[in-house]
């Protein structure tokens, strides 16, 4: 059989590979002013209001601006993100 037919003709998947679900700060920060959250944000409070679905991991991105001090759970952070939630007098949680 001929070599290109004995090669496979897509690239390699990482079967390992995490999928994570970016939540910028501005979204954040609109449920914020809609009443939709109070208090700490956890995954819980995401998944109950529909921004993620319960399987998926979280990673907050650093987009916008937080004017509120709150304590924020998720999986993974981006570094602009913490820097902006201790700016704004919050914690930033990693699970």
């Amino acid at each position: 059989m001929p070599l290109q037919r004995r090669l496979p003709k897509f690239g390699f998947k990482n079967v390992n590979r995490k999928e994570f679900r970016g939540i910028n700060l501005d979204t954040i920060q609109t449920l914020i002013e809609n009443k939709s959250i109070t208090g700490d944000i956890t995954k819980e409070v995401l998944v109950a209001n529909g921004i993620v679905s319960k399987n998926e991991l979280v990673k907050i991105m650093g987009r916008g601006e937080l004017k509120s001090a709150v304590s924020i759970s998720a999986d993974k952070f981006t570094k602009s993100a913490e820097e902006l939630i201790a700016k704004a007098g919050g914690k930033a949680i990693t699970l």
